[in-house]
């Protein structure tokens, strides 16, 4: 390189430095001009440069190689909104600290600088409710600082879900609802103390001090008092109607295994909200057991269910309570009923357990997003009913019964045997219906979530419908990672973590057990590695040319023309089932695979040629 060559490379690197400072520099006094009493930044002019390397020329700013790393502003009077479509110009931005100035408004979206790791916002006046999902994609953040404020609302669900979170200061502010369970084994410093919280101190943060959590009257467990349940005369009634329901799903239980025979008990779980069961009298009471006592909860029959469709035939919760009831299962989730309204109007009631961590209007956004969905491979939503602790969903009652049954119960008149046509048709269906899930909740990291085969309904015309989709948003997340299966997928086991093709592993999942008829046992139970178990298995199969004694000899009609195409979709299977996140396909790649596979072969051809023609394709990919 030549002394020109060298002087003109020179030129050009002081002339980027230069663009970015001042495009930096453009930003802060925007930023500046932006909130109350920013004139008192005296040093933020146009005349210099904010960083000189490492050594700032502004006041409150850090830098790290004449980038700006932080802004440090505590204590200057500043107030108004923190406009972060301003600050995300700053894409080195790593810290950010306003404490006691005052701040107020909207909390500031600051997932929109993924790349944070310190935010202080204490003593400021805050008074709002921080979003469910503020913190989603923070995967970085170490710190936040939110004390002296007056937020409002429950504590964020996705501040749940990072990895790195260290320090948590959210002390005199007016949280409420119970403290979640957090995913960091990192944290280090916390402070609860002075709201409004309840319930049971998670286990993971007993070990800090009773401090961190005083003046949370309602608050329990170590460090604090001890949760005790006093049962008060008044609930005696309600006992016994407890009671009552008990009986009920036993007699539910030996009805089902009299549908499916004494090895059902051993071999398959019938699934909730399928099989019908006993008629129960007057389920709608519920204990409720909190901190220091125990309450007596009814579902409040003023308060009125919210339909998604004004041409929908309204009815109410009166209605339903006296409506002729079926238990149809008890779920991890909670219970389904068959409810006859009228001879004509037979409709499905789940309630669920499991969603308190989430806000009226939270819940109320994200269900009308789902009531608006309209597929005929979803089972479409009729309305809603909220209470704090106590959640139902309306849909209509399908008369088929589920999938998990037809594969897995023991043959009567309730199951059908499912030839090799039926599968498929039901594949593609399933395959459609979660299509239209990924387009129509894009914002969803796994738009169904719970894909299982006890989740997949089937009309007498074996048509799939899809049920209890995108419930992933409004479960509290300690109960989802226990049961729900996007939560035993290989890349949440690995990383902690779901991501927009975890729903297709559990589609390759739900083929295998579709094509083999082998039940994945931990599917519907709190434990983990059924399904994976059943991936595997099959992965050993297919290390060596298949035949077709890995499939499921009830499918029947094997021949030269249809055990190819067969072997192909258990191919397309194990595809989706692939550990790798990077290399398994996306859900667009997935479904046209299965939309490609035919019945038949258009050619006669020789069996031992598809055979290994499928083994190559999965070997090579």
């Amino acid at each position: 390189m030549t002394v020109a060559h060298l002087f003109l490379h020179v030129l050009i690197c002081i002339s980027i430095l230069h663009y970015v400072n001042s495009s930096e520099s453009d930003t802060l006094l925007e930023f500046k001009n932006s909130v109350t009493n920013g004139n008192k930044l005296t040093t933020w002019n146009p005349s210099t440069i904010p960083c000189n390397g490492n050594k700032p020329n502004w006041e409150g700013i850090l830098c790290i190689n004449d980038a700006i790393s932080g802004i440090r502003l505590e204590g200057k009077g500043l107030g108004g909104i923190i406009d972060m479509n301003i600050l995300t110009k700053l894409p080195s931005l790593i810290t950010i600290s306003f404490q006691n100035n005052s701040f107020e408004g909207e909390f500031p979206e600051f997932k929109k600088l993924r790349g944070l790791r310190s935010i202080f916002l204490t003593g400021n006046k805050f008074s709002r409710e921080v979003p469910s999902n503020a913190f989603e994609g923070m995967r970085r953040l170490k710190k936040l600082y939110l004390a002296d404020n007056h937020f409002k609302g429950r504590i964020p669900f996705s501040l749940t879900t990072l990895p790195r979170l260290r320090d948590l200061m959210l002390q005199n502010n007016q949280f409420e609802g119970a403290i979640p369970v957090f995913v960091s084994d990192k944290l280090m410093i916390v402070n609860f103390a002075n709201n409004h919280l309840r319930g049971t101190i998670p286990k993971r943060l007993q070990k800090f001090p009773a401090s961190q959590f005083s003046g949370n009257s309602e608050l329990c467990g170590p460090p604090l008092k001890k949760c005790t349940a006093e049962i008060p005369t008044s609930t005696i009634i309600l006992i016994a109607s407890v009671v009552v329901a008990a009986l009920a799903a036993i007699t539910a239980a030996f009805l089902i295994l009299r549908h499916f025979g004494p090895s059902a008990k051993d071999s398959f779980q019938v699934p909730p909200t399928y099989v019908k069961g006993a008629t129960p009298s007057d389920h709608h009471d519920k204990m409720e057991q909190g901190c220091g006592k125990t309450t007596a909860k009814k579902i409040d029959s003023s308060h009125k269910l919210t339909f998604f469709r004004n041409d929908t035939e309204k009815f109410d919760l009166a209605d339903l309570l006296k409506a002729s009831a079926e238990i149809l299962g008890g779920g991890v989730f909670g219970s389904s009923y068959k409810a006859a309204l009228t001879r004509e109007k037979v409709i499905v009631v789940k309630r669920f357990k499991h969603m308190n961590n989430v806000t009226n209007d939270e819940f109320v956004k994200h269900m009308r997003r789902l009531g608006k969905l309209n597929h005929p491979n979803l089972v479409p939503l009729i309305a809603f009913y909220y209470q704090e602790e106590e959640k139902l969903f309306v849909a209509n009652y399908v008369q088929n019964f589920s999938l998990a049954v037809h594969l897995h119960g023991r043959r009567s008149n309730v199951r059908q045997t499912l030839d090799w046509p039926t599968r498929l048709k039901i594949v593609k269906g399933i395959a459609r219906g979660l299509l239209h899930l990924y387009n129509e909740l894009p914002s969803l990291i796994a738009p169904h979530g719970h894909l299982k085969s006890s989740n997949v309904l089937l009309n007498p015309e074996f048509d799939s419908l899809l049920t209890d989709y995108g419930l992933v948003p409004i479960t509290n997340q300690e109960q989802a990672r226990d049961v729900m299966i996007s939560f035993k997928s290989p890349e949440y086991k690995q990383h902690g973590r779901i991501t927009k093709k975890t729903d297709v592993w559990s589609l390759g999942v739900l083929i295998l057990e579709i094509m083999t008829g082998k039940f994945p046992a931990n599917s519907f139970q709190q434990s983990k590695g059924g399904d994976s178990e059943l991936a595997n298995f099959m992965d050993s199969v297919m290390k060596e040319e298949p035949t077709s004694d890995v499939l499921d000899k009830e499918m029947g009609g094997f021949d030269k023309r249809n055990e190819g195409q067969m072997l192909t979709l258990l191919n397309i299977g194990l595809n989706c089932c692939e550990p790798n996140v990077e290399k398994r396909w996306d859900i667009k790649e997935a479904v046209n695979r299965i939309e490609e596979v035919r019945e038949k072969n258009d050619e006669d051809d020789d069996i031992k040629h598809s055979k290994r023609r499928t083994w190559l394709s999965f070997k090579k990919n």
